[in-house]
């Protein structure tokens, strides 16, 4: 089992903790990675942009002038696509880019991401973030003394922590999420992960399920 130091907000040592093997020490699968951060984005796209076509844009649908004789090219309408002003042919139009991909797969990728980042040494556990005031400077001194100040930080604790929340909200480098809410993206943008007691159970819990009935399945094999 992968064995992290517990420290507190003050970088004091006071204790160790050992990490699920289940789900955080799976081995790197960086294609389910890969498609699950493909998942994520496609998910993420708002798919609203458009343009009008000629049955969008404003103009009389009268013919401007007779088929044959005049010498001109024939026209049908003035919201044509050949006329200025006139509709877009084959132009983007909303749509849904998002696609549902399977939980077992969603949760292997995070596996595989959060044992890549404890390989890496770039876990780190904390006692708890107790602030006594929510205050971005005390927040932010908290981190230099973790060591973690200058490089992108995810911060995975509970919600209901709310000087946490307003604390690190004004910094452009950090973000608190919980672990019902940890994805992906997020997990691989942010350089360092940083996890309160209780998010660390939590993940156990959360990503430990299906591997665990399936290691019990191929022992029963």
């Amino acid at each position: 089992m992968p064995t992290v130091k517990v420290r507190n907000i003050k970088n004091e040592e006071i204790g160790e903790v050992e990490l699920s093997d289940a789900v955080f020490g799976a081995p790197l699968n960086e294609g389910l990675i890969h498609a699950a951060v493909r998942n994520f984005m496609a998910n993420a796209r708002q798919g609203t942009s458009a343009t009008k076509t000629r049955g969008d844009v404003s103009g009389a649908g009268r013919k401007l002038w007779k088929q044959k004789g005049t010498g001109r090219a024939r026209i049908a309408s003035l919201r044509s696509p050949l006329w200025k002003g006139g509709g877009n042919v084959h132009g983007p139009q909303p749509r849904d880019w998002s696609y549902n991909m399977p939980r077992k797969m969603r949760h292997g990728a995070l596996r595989s991401a959060l044992s890549e980042r404890v390989r890496e040494g770039n876990v780190f556990v904390v006692d708890g973030w107790n602030l006594e005031a929510p205050k971005t400077r005390d927040f932010s001194q908290s981190l230099t003394k973790l060591g973690l100040g200058g490089s992108k930080t995810l911060i995975v604790d509970s919600l209901d922590n709310e000087n946490l929340l307003l604390s690190a909200r004004n910094l452009r480098h950090t973000k608190v999420v919980n672990s019902f809410s940890l994805n992906i993206y997020d997990l691989l943008y942010h350089d360092q992960l940083v996890l309160s007691r209780e998010a660390a159970n939590e993940l156990e819990q959360l990503l430990g399920k299906g591997e665990a009935t399936a290691s019990n399945t191929e022992e029963a094999a």
